[in-house]
């Protein structure tokens, strides 16, 4: 009881995950800030985002919300250096690297900005083409009429006699 009565368990309570005001985050506190108007805005808003001054550019306000984010040039994971010793091997970035906007859409499994197809778009769409025609000339070539031989059907038809109905013994031959 008397670990209740001191201040020592209110501490050690106190500085638990959840009481912890260095660890209270909300997602506004990520948001970009307003698009930057004058030289000194825009050197707070490079310094937040870890760029020189210089190299800092916000995106165009087009009035999607984009504030002071910074406007990089796409580029894929696939394409960097898969090599150089990371801090975060899995996404080949490093620790306080700002992120483009659309980072989503250039993961490793995802869309390579700077991959240089093998063949161009004539080519692949020359080569679909030939593929599909040689199959359909194959097959037009190689296209034989099969049927079963069979003899005609015996339909009814008018002045047509398949059946006589009369006893075998009328059809003998007389000696």
């Amino acid at each position: 009881m008397s670990l209740l009565k001191t201040n020592s368990f209110y501490n050690v309570f106190k500085r638990s995950i959840s009481f912890s005001s260095s660890l209270k985050v909300w997602n506004k506190d990520w948001a970009p800030g307003p698009y930057p108007i004058n030289d000194e805005e825009r050197r707070i808003a490079a310094k937040k985002y870890f760029l020189l001054p210089e190299e800092y550019e916000p995106k165009p306000d087009d009035g999607f919300g984009a504030g002071d984010y910074p406007n990089f040039k796409p580029y894929s994971v696939d394409a960097r250096d898969p090599f150089y010793p990371w801090d975060y091997p899995e996404y080949r970035r490093n620790f306080c690297e700002a992120l483009q906007e659309d980072q989503h859409f250039y993961g490793e499994d995802r869309y390579n900005v700077q991959m240089r197809p093998r063949y161009s778009l004539l080519q692949m769409l020359l080569m679909t083409a030939s593929v599909f025609g040689v199959s359909a000339l194959l097959m037009y070539l190689t296209n034989d009429f099969f049927f079963l031989p069979m003899m005609p059907h015996h339909i009814h038809k008018p002045g047509i006699k398949h059946y006589t109905y009369e006893s075998p013994q009328s059809h003998k031959s007389e000696p």
